[in-house]
């Protein structure tokens, strides 16, 4: 959980239940409107939140309902309250509050859902609220884009005061702003994971891209542009700049990075060039592409992403997954560890060399590939398997 800011500790420790004129101050509304935003960015933040919710409430519990239990998940209910573990995975007891199906995005109490006498005898009230201590709730159901609903929570003890019209219209302030809030999270979270999703795409096809800024300088590299670095064979990383080994290709690189900074509003074919990069080790070159990264009107920032430069291995080996490649061309094991050794440039004779095969063996299983597969020549059967996706992922 990321530490409370000072300012929001220093208030969450002066608040007991102030006046609704000094909540709605804008000195107020601005620590926790911060909070609520705060945890859009980092969902740690939002035990941080509830806690300034629940102290400025006057409440012994506010919560969020993440997940309720189902049959295939077990739930998520993250609190702030009394001695009370902040996140509570699988609780039964949500399936039973009367607070569900409720209309979206609208506050209500206890006394809006059931009589205090039929509140007193529910089985969710006696089994669940009264031994934590809960008698009093406001409740929202919080719909967001994806189609998810979030269960926003506030409470207090019976020897408390019962939620007055001011602290529904309090709450009522904030549920926008909250439901804003988790519609951001989703958002960054799904591109969170769509950036992780590329990046393995391109790790697995052994495309490394590297990151410059403004400055031509390294600020990101790509788990496949990690792994072309650590080699040190004709491509480094110094001083934070992106080099080539021999001065002639360094030179050629960073008159293209140039290029690429100086032009970032440039056409498309004006803005992309490529280039081979020797490597001392003597195997084949790596292929660089150099291209401008265009910022929009209110990107700022000593770190700009300005330039990327992809890296490709022109003699990498394809290695997929045997099962993905059996499914995908339904060949045997024994066919398909053939297979791979010939998209790997080898010979018939190589392939049954490393594989521990007689050649008629090989042959053999050449033939039954290509009645699989329906291909006639060996370069075609190289040319379907490594357009194949059976090597995007990341294993058996």
């Amino acid at each position: 959980m990321n530490p409370t800011c000072p300012e929001t500790a220093a208030l969450q420790d002066s608040l007991s239940e102030p006046p609704l004129g000094d909540i709605l101050s804008p000195e107020f509304l601005s620590h926790i409107l911060g909070a609520i935003y705060d945890a859009a960015l980092d969902e740690a933040g939002w035990v941080t939140c509830l806690e300034s919710i629940r102290k400025i409430m006057g409440a012994n519990y506010a919560s969020l309902i993440v997940r309720t239990e189902t049959t295939d998940d077990i739930g998520l209910i993250v609190s702030a309250g009394n001695d009370q573990p902040n996140l509570d995975p699988g609780n039964p007891y949500i399936a039973m509050s009367p607070f569900t199906g409720m209309k979206p995005d609208q506050l209500v109490s206890m006394g809006d859902v059931l009589s205090e006498k039929d509140w007193r005898a529910s089985t969710y009230y006696r089994d669940y609220c009264k031994p934590q201590g809960v008698f009093y709730v406001l409740a929202a159901d919080i719909a967001t884009r994806n189609g998810g609903v979030y269960g926003f929570r506030v409470t207090r003890a019976e020897t408390s005061p019962d939620f007055s019209r001011a602290d529904r219209d309090f709450c009522s302030l904030l549920i926008p702003h909250i439901k804003r809030a988790l519609n951001l999270h989703l958002s960054i979270n799904q591109d969170r994971k769509v950036s992780t999703l590329y990046s393995h795409a391109m790790a697995q096809l052994m495309v490394g891209v590297v990151v410059l800024d403004q400055d031509g300088l390294v600020i990101e590299c790509n788990p496949a542009a990690n792994a072309i670095l650590d080699l040190k064979d004709g491509l480094r990383v110094a001083g934070k700049q992106l080099e080539a080994s021999y001065a002639n290709d360094n030179r050629k690189l960073q008159g293209l990075v140039r290029d690429a900074l100086i032009h970032p509003h440039a056409s498309r074919l004006a803005l992309t060039q490529a280039i081979s990069v020797s490597r001392p080790s003597g195997k084949l070159s790596w292929g660089l592409i150099v291209q401008s990264i265009s910022s929009d009107q209110w990107t700022e920032g000593k770190q700009r992403p300005s330039v990327a430069v992809f890296v490709r291995d022109t003699e990498g080996k394809v290695d997929p997954p045997v099962r993905l490649a059996q499914q995908l061309f339904h060949l045997t094991p024994a066919e398909t560890a053939l297979a791979i050794q010939l998209a790997n440039g080898l010979s018939l004779e190589e392939a049954a060399e490393v594989l521990n095969i007689k050649r008629n063996t090989a042959r053999a299983h050449l033939r039954s590939i290509f009645s699989k597969t329906g291909v006639r020549r060996q370069t075609e059967l190289v040319r379907i398997f490594l357009n194949s996706v059976a090597w995007l992922s990341a294993g058996d």
